[in-house]
């Protein structure tokens, strides 16, 4: 009877175990989604009158403590990898290196879009349901308030980019992308001139955005039927040795790798930039250009050195096709431009082209040569984009080439400021872009990828002319009589180009410790 009575008890299931999410080594990113969802409810909650202020303190502040936070805690544990959030994510060296860098990024391009004195009211539409064109457009034009919604899509996007260049497989890197990429999209929509342009480029990016993704995201679905996980060290186990048919793995990787080169605006997969860098508010093309090239090359690195290493034989040579062809595309078409951001976009395309030469070169000095020069170009574009804000005619911003001549005459410290910055990206000494250059090249050298380096050097000498096309103009040119003036800066403004000239010219003339830092160690997983 009591054997019967055990039998009949129901066996004790063993309990289940659960995830180790270590969120202590998570504090910045959380930090900056927390601060993004508070941000949401003060649009809903706050008086629109007090929407700017409250928004912009609380934005900077949150990317300050998120820095602080990083710096405070330093590199800890998570200098030999940890793997939070269920193994999802990957905190090691390249990660804090590459979460500092947007942190940084991120706070210069909040000053832009914070800014209220160089366009009267912001950058960005007061009403963004207004049909473009019609009277009720013009009068908000001319009236100060702005869309404030501006302030948490950008921490959702900042937010997502640091979530992007630590994902540990490839579904929560999906899922990053659709973070940092969404409230982009609505970004480049709110300019409050050119509304039109402004919108054309919001479905530009939109549409071929979703196609990218569209690819990312069967480039998954192959590589797991390949693989059997998502997790890049399993890929790279797969890929080291698998008796299943390679069909999978070649597919899978190159439509992977499309997604990623696109968000990059790598050559031939960046029509997008060229029309969004110019139809974009001029801080958001600054917060593309400078973050999102970042993330993405962030995680282009983690895909490339992690899931694709035990397999580069197979792609690396078509990825060398594919940097040639970004230089050349960047380099001769840049020199065609009328419009002074659809040549910047080219000059992006153009090191675009450059960083993919050090993110193929498979060692620990093309990844930390790689994440320096995201480092330089990044402060280096952000500053370019303020300066561009500021010389405005009265239809708002001067963008074509040709209004910039006599320029110096008209704003010396303008044009001094614009030139060095112009040298910084062509690459001449004692600017971070010659440094950034020369260890990307010196990586791909020792990688022997020396054909390469070869049209990287011609490559930039074609893009040297189109800068120096800029300051020929602004020096040798006369001004015209009714040709734009240099708007006084604000604080915000001023505070973000100073931030970007100092560290071009800090990583131009003593890079060493940024070099060192970018070169503590490799990814952990």
């Amino acid at each position: 009877m009591v054997t019967l009575i055990h039998l009949a008890q129901p066996q004790q299931q063993p309990l289940l175990e659960l995830p180790d999410f270590l969120l202590e080594h998570m504090v910045p990113v959380l930090i900056i989604l927390g601060a993004a969802c508070v941000s949401v409810l003060f649009e809903a909650l706050l008086p629109r009158h007090l929407r700017w202020s409250v928004q912009v303190f609380l934005s900077l502040f949150s990317i300050a403590a998120a820095g602080a936070v990083l710096v405070t805690k330093g590199l800890g544990e998570a200098g030999t990898g940890v793997l939070p959030m269920a193994k999802a994510l990957a905190v090691d060296y390249p990660t804090l290196f590459l979460w500092g860098t947007l942190l940084a990024l991120g706070f210069g391009s909040i000053l832009l879009i914070a800014d209220r004195s160089v366009e009267r009211g912001g950058y960005f539409v007061a009403h963004a349901a207004i049909r473009p064109g019609t009277i009720q457009d013009r009068a908000q034009a001319a009236t100060t308030g702005m869309q404030t919604e501006v302030f948490p899509l950008a921490l959702f996007a900042l937010g997502g980019m640091m979530t992007f260049v630590a994902a540990n497989d490839l579904l929560t890197m999906f899922i990053a992308l659709e973070v940092l990429s969404l409230p982009l999209y609505l970004l480049c929509a709110l300019a409050r001139r050119r509304r039109l342009i402004s919108q054309e480029a919001a479905v530009k990016y939109f549409l071929l955005g979703a196609f990218a993704s569209a690819f990312f995201l069967y480039g998954l679905a192959l590589l797991y039927g390949y693989a059997g996980s998502v997790n890049l060290a399993a890929i790279a186990n797969a890929a080291a040795g698998n008796e299943r048919s390679d069909t999978l793995l070649y597919a899978g990787v190159g439509l992977l790798v499309v997604g990623l080169l696109f968000k990059a605006a790598v050559g031939p997969f960046h029509t997008w930039s060229p029309d969004v860098y110019q139809g974009a508010p001029t801080p958001v093309t600054a917060f593309m250009a400078a973050c999102t090239k970042v993330a993405a090359f962030g995680a282009i690195l983690r895909v490339f050195q992690v899931a694709l290493k035990s397999s580069s034989w197979e792609w690396q040579y078509v990825l060398w096709a594919v940097a040639i062809v970004s230089m050349v595309i960047g380099a001769v078409l840049g020199l065609t431009q009328s419009d002074i951001k659809r040549m910047i976009a080219y000059s992006s395309v153009a090191h675009a082209g450059f960083l993919l030469v050090g993110s193929i070169a498979l060692t620990p000095q093309g990844l930390s040569g790689t994440m320096f020069y995201l480092l330089a170009y990044g402060f280096t574009t952000l500053a370019v984009f303020g300066v561009i804000s500021l010389v405005r005619d009265s239809h708002g911003e001067a963008t074509d080439i040709s209004q910039w001549a006599g320029l110096a005459k008209r704003s010396p410290l303008v044009a001094a400021v614009f030139t060095f910055l112009l040298l910084a990206l062509a690459g001449i000494p004692l600017t971070s872009g010659f440094i950034g250059k020369f260890v990307v090249f010196a990586a791909a050298i020792e990688d022997g990828a020396a054909p390469l380096v070869v049209v990287g050097l011609v490559t930039s000498a074609i893009a040297a002319f189109f800068y120096l096309r800029i300051i020929v103009l602004m020096y040798f040119q006369e001004p015209a009589e009714d040709g734009p003036t240099v708007t006084v800066p604000g604080a915000f403004t001023v505070m973000a180009i100073t931030l970007g000239v100092t560290v071009t010219l800090l990583l131009g003339v003593v890079p060493q410790f940024a070099l060192d830092w970018a070169d503590l160690g490799v990814f952990a997983f």
